[in-house]
C-alpha cells in the first residue's frame, strides 16, 4: 500500500509537470532528446532556441554537414557524435519517413542515437502514447522510494509500469523527474522537506541504520 500512497502524493505534487525542453515539432522534441544526453535541459534550450529558428524541419538538418551542425551545438557535451547523429537520423526521417518522425518505439530505436529512454520520451511526450522513459532522475527516486528495486533502467522501467495504470506512465515519468531535481537530488537529497518522506524505502533504511548505531 505505502507504494500507491507514494504515487498518490507525487501526483498530487507534481501534477501538471511537463517537459522542461522547448519544442514545436515531434521533431523538434527528437532532436532536443538527443542534445540532452549529458547536458541539462537549460543548455539544451539555449542551444535549440537559435538552432530551430534556422532549422525548423527534419529536411532542414538533413542538408546540413557535419561541420555545419557542429557549429551550432559545440556548447553541447558529446556535440561531435550528437551533430553525426541528428543528421544521419534526419535523412533516415526523410528518405524512409517522409519527413515524419515514426510512432513505433522499435523505429525510433532504429534511429541513430536514439535508445529506448529516448524513443520513450518521444512517444510520452511527442505523441501522448503510453510509456514510461527512466532517465538517471527516475532510475534514483524509484529506487530510494522503495518503487523498484530492478539494478537496471529496463528493469525499474517494467517495475514501475506494473504499478501503474498504462494511461499514467507519461505523467508519472515527470512526477519522478521533478522529484528527483527539486527534492531527491543525487548528492543533496532535501529529505526535511520532502512529501513522501514517510513512505520512503531509503530514508527508512537511513533512520533504522542511525538507530542502531546509538
Amino acid at each position: 500500500m505505502s507504494k500507491e500512497k507514494a504515487f498518490a502524493i507525487l501526483q498530487d505534487t507534481y501534477q501538471g509537470s511537463r517537459s522542461a525542453l522547448k519544442f514545436t515539432s515531434v521533431f523538434q522534441l527528437l532532436v532536443a532528446v538527443i542534445l540532452s544526453a549529458q547536458t541539462n535541459d537549460n543548455q539544451v534550450n539555449a542551444i535549440t532556441a537559435g538552432l530551430f529558428a534556422k532549422f525548423p524541419a527534419a529536411a532542414d538538418f538533413a542538408a546540413l554537414s557535419g561541420a555545419e551542425l557542429e557549429r551550432h551545438i559545440k556548447t553541447c557535451g558529446l556535440y561531435k557524435n550528437k551533430a553525426k547523429n541528428i543528421i544521419a537520423a534526419s535523412r533516415i526521417i526523410c528518405e524512409k519517413y517522409r519527413g515524419e518522425v515514426p510512432r513505433a518505439r522499435e523505429e525510433l530505436m532504429s534511429l541513430p542515437g536514439v535508445g529506448r529512454k529516448s524513443a520513450n520520451v518521444v512517444m510520452s511526450v511527442g505523441f501522448g502514447l503510453p510509456a514510461l522513459a527512466v532517465d538517471t532522475h527516475v532510475f534514483r527516486v524509484a529506487r530510494r522510494l522503495g518503487l523498484a528495486s530492478a539494478a537496471n533502467v529496463d528493469g525499474v522501467e517494467e517495475e514501475l509500469c506494473a504499478l501503474l495504470p498504462s494511461e499514467l506512465w507519461g505523467e508519472a515519468h515527470h512526477w519522478l523527474i521533478w522529484h528527483g531535481r527539486r527534492v531527491c537530488r543525487a548528492r543533496d537529497p532535501q529529505c526535511g522537506g520532502c512529501p513522501v518522506r514517510e513512505y520512503c524505502a531509503w530514508q527508512i533504511t537511513q533512520g533504522a541504520g542511525q538507530r542502531e548505531s546509538k
